[in-house]
């Protein structure tokens, strides 16, 4: 059972296709990363710009 260095391993998913031993592996040193919210939120700056010209292209 040698590796073949797909690589599949060394990315940070929680389960990975292990090639050489012909299974799916729970990766043990997963580590979760941070979600990041993206868009518009209340308070962020140029919310009040970005929701009326949002608004405006749904009115047209």
């Amino acid at each position: 059972m040698d590796c073949f260095n797909c690589g599949n391993c060394k990315e940070n998913q929680p389960t990975y296709y292990c090639i050489a031993k012909n299974e799916v592996v729970i990766n043990q040193n997963f580590k979760p990363e941070e979600k990041l919210r993206t868009g518009w939120k209340k308070g962020s700056k140029n919310y009040e710009s970005h929701r009326r010209q949002s608004r405006k292209e749904v009115e047209v």
